[in-house]
C-alpha cells in the first residue's frame, strides 16, 4: 500500500515539475520573441506536455490521433489556423480599424485576424493566462499533426500513402460531399489517424460549420500537410510575439480602461455613493432571476420554478429572452458591452428603480440606501486579478478620489470537481494557487447548508486555482484531492480574485476591510473520471439548476431575505 502511495506521489511530483517546465519555457520563449514549435526551440514544450499527458488531451502520448482533444482545441482557436504557417500573438494594435475581419473562435472570446494565406494574428488582451492557453493548445495540435505525418509518409523521399492522396482529394473538394463520398473519405481518414471508422464518424459532424460541413477533413488535411512540409522542405511553422505585446503585458492597460468605464457610468447616473455589490457571473442568470417572473410567471404557473430558466437557456428562445431583457432595461438595468478589449461585458442594476412586487424577490429588504449591483462576465485566469484590482480602486474625479462603498464581492462560475459529477455544487473555503506558495483562506458567506434539500450534491473545502485547465492530469489532481490538501475542485480565477480583494481591503484600504465574499461553483467536468473531462462535451440543461440556485442564494443575501 505504501509503495502504491509512493508511486502515486512520484507521478504527481513529475506532473508538477512538467507544469513548472512548461511555464518557465513559455515565459522564456515570450521574452525571446519567437520560436518554432516543432523545431529545437519547441523541444522543451513538447517534451513537458508529453510527460504531463493532460486528461483533456487524451491519447496525446500514443500513436493514434486524439480526436476529442482536437475538437476541444479547434473550438478555441480561430477557424483557418490549421492552414497557417505563421502565428503572430499581438496586443490590441488597431486591426479592428482595418479591412481585416475579426475571427472569433466559437468557444473562446478573442479577436483573431487572417493576414494572408500563411499568417494568423491572435490578439491577447486577457493577460498571461491567454498566452499559456494558446501555446498549450498549439503545441498539442502540432504534436498531433506530426502523428498524421508519421502515418502518411512512406519513405524519406516524400512519397505518401494512398489513403492520404484520397483524403487530400476529398478535403480540397469545394462542394459538400455526398454521403457515399463522405464515408469513403472517412475510411481513408481513419487509417491516417489510427482510429476506427466508427470513432471518426461519431465526431465528424462536431467539427463542421454551416459553411464547411466537411471541415473535419479540411483540418486533418492541413495539419498533416504542414507537418509533411516541415520534414520534407524544412519549412517550419513559427510562432511570434509582437514587440507591443511584450511591452504591454502585465500593465493592466485593458483592465484599467474597463474599470474606469464602469465608474464613469456609475458617476453619470449618481450611483457612486451607494452601496455596491459586485457579482462575477454570466450575463443572464442575475437578470433572469430578478425579472423573468415578472414577464413569464403566469405562463409557468404550477410548473417547476427552474422550468422558466431552462426555457430561457434554450437556443431557440431568443424572443423570450428579449422580453426579460426589455423589462430589465426599463427597470434600471444598464448594459455595458465591452469596448476595452477585456471581452468582459457588464450589467449595472439600480435596485431603487425596480418594482419588487413584479420580480422573483417580492420580499427584498433593501433599507434606505438602495444598493447597486454590478454583474461582470467571466474573467479568464490572471485577468481576474487585473479587472477586480482596477475596479476596487478609488474613482478619480479631478483632484479628488472617491472610494467605492463595496459591501460584497460574489463569484459564481464553472469548475472541475474532484468528487461527484457534472452539475454538482462546490463551496470553497480557501484557494490554493497551483505552482506558487500563495494560499488564500477566507470566510465564505455561502455555506453547504444553504444548498441542502435541492437534490444537488454539495461539497465544501479548499479548491485549487490551476495555471490552466488543459494542463491537469489525474496524478496531480489525485494528490491535491487525497492528500492533506483535501481539494474538492479546480478552477482558474479564484486565487486571483481573492488576491485583489485582500489587497484592496486589508492593505490599500480602498474598500471596506470587512467586505463580504461569496464563492460557489457548479461542476462542468470531473477530470478524475474517464469520459468526464471538458473534452467530453458541455453540460446542456444539467447546468441550469445549479447556475440559478447559486445565483438566487447570492441575491437572497444581498436582498436580506431570510
Amino acid at each position: 500500500m505504501k509503495e502504491i502511495k509512493n508511486i502515486s506521489r512520484s507521478r504527481a511530483q513529475e506532473s508538477s515539475a512538467a507544469i513548472e517546465r512548461l511555464y518557465i519555457t513559455m515565459r522564456h520563449l515570450f521574452n525571446r520573441g519567437f520560436y518554432k514549435p516543432m523545431g529545437v526551440s519547441g523541444d522543451t514544450l513538447r517534451e513537458a506536455l508529453l510527460a504531463l499527458r493532460p486528461e483533456i488531451y487524451g491519447s496525446i502520448a500514443e500513436e493514434k490521433v486524439e480526436l476529442n482533444g482536437l475538437l476541444y482545441v479547434i473550438e478555441r482557436l480561430p477557424i483557418g489556423i490549421e492552414e497557417c504557417r505563421y502565428i503572430n500573438l499581438t496586443s490590441d494594435e488597431g486591426y479592428s480599424k482595418s479591412h481585416f475581419k475579426a475571427i472569433i473562435p466559437p468557444k473562446r472570446r478573442r479577436n483573431c485576424y487572417r493576414i494572408d494565406e500563411e499568417q494568423m494574428n491572435v490578439e491577447i488582451t486577457r493577460g498571461r493566462s491567454d498566452i499559456y492557453d494558446i501555446l498549450t493548445h498549439l503545441t498539442f495540435i502540432f504534436i498531433e499533426s506530426h502523428k498524421i505525418k508519421d502515418r502518411v509518409l512512406i519513405d524519406d523521399e516524400g512519397r505518401i500513402s494512398r489513403d492520404w492522396q484520397k483524403l487530400e482529394q476529398a478535403a480540397l473538394q469545394p462542394k459538400k460531399l455526398t454521403q457515399i463520398e463522405k464515408e469513403k473519405a472517412i475510411s481513408h481518414a481513419a487509417n491516417v489517424l489510427g482510429r476506427t471508422f466508427a470513432e471518426v464518424i461519431d465526431i465528424y459532424n462536431a467539427f463542421g460549420t454551416a459553411e464547411k460541413p466537411d471541415r473535419f477533413l479540411h483540418v486533418i488535411y492541413w495539419l498533416g500537410k504542414l507537418a509533411i512540409e516541415e520534414v520534407i522542405d524544412n519549412n517550419k511553422r513559427t510562432i511570434t510575439f509582437s514587440p507591443i505585446l511584450r511591452e504591454r503585458l502585465g500593465h493592466h492597460i485593458h483592465g484599467e480602461i474597463w474599470a474606469n468605464t464602469i465608474k464613469e457610468v456609475l458617476n453619470q447616473n449618481n450611483l457612486l455613493g451607494r452601496p455596491i455589490h459586485i457579482i462575477s457571473a454570466n450575463m443572464h442568470s442575475v437578470m433572469n432571476s430578478i425579472f423573468a417572473h415578472g414577464v413569464l410567471a403566469s405562463k409557468y404557473k404550477g410548473k417547476s420554478e427552474y422550468q422558466i430558466y431552462e426555457d430561457l437557456s434554450a437556443s431557440g428562445n431568443k424572443d423570450l429572452r428579449a422580453k426579460v431583457e426589455e423589462l430589465a432595461l426599463k427597470s434600471g438595468m444598464i448594459s455595458l458591452l465591452d469596448q476595452s478589449g477585456t471581452n468582459i461585458d457588464v450589467q449595472i442594476f439600480d435596485t431603487a428603480k425596480i418594482d419588487w412586487s413584479k420580480t422573483g424577490f417580492p420580499k427584498a429588504n433593501l433599507g434606505k440606501e438602495k444598493p447597486v449591483i454590478i454583474v461582470m462576465d467571466y474573467a479568464f485566469g490572471e485577468q481576474a486579478y487585473e479587472t477586480i484590482d482596477e475596479l476596487l480602486k478609488p474613482y478619480k474625479k479631478g483632484s479628488n478620489q472617491l472610494f467605492l462603498n463595496v459591501e460584497s464581492v460574489s463569484i459564481m462560475g464553472k469548475a472541475g470537481i474532484l468528487q461527484g459529477g457534472k452539475g454538482d455544487i462546490m463551496i470553497p473555503n480557501a484557494h490554493i494557487n497551483e505552482g506558487t506558495a500563495d494560499n488564500y483562506p477566507f470566510e465564505n458567506e455561502l455555506t453547504a447548508k444553504l444548498f441542502e434539500g435541492n437534490d444537488i450534491p454539495v461539497f465544501a473545502g479548499p479548491m485549487v486555482t490551476v495555471l490552466g485547465t488543459s494542463l491537469q492530469n489525474k496524478d496531480l489532481l489525485k494528490f491535491f484531492h487525497e492528500s492533506t490538501w483535501g481539494a474538492i475542485g479546480l478552477e482558474m480565477e479564484g486565487a486571483y480574485y481573492q488576491k485583489a480583494i485582500q489587497s484592496a481591503s486589508k492593505i490599500r484600504k480602498s474598500i471596506n476591510p470587512n467586505v463580504k465574499v461569496r464563492y460557489a461553483y457548479y461542476a462542468s467536468d470531473n477530470p478524475l473520471e474517464t469520459g468526464s473531462t471538458l473534452a467530453s462535451g458541455g453540460l446542456g440543461t444539467t447546468g441550469v439548476k445549479p447556475t440559478y440556485l447559486i445565483t438566487i442564494k447570492i441575491l437572497e443575501q444581498i436582498f436580506n431575505i431570510k
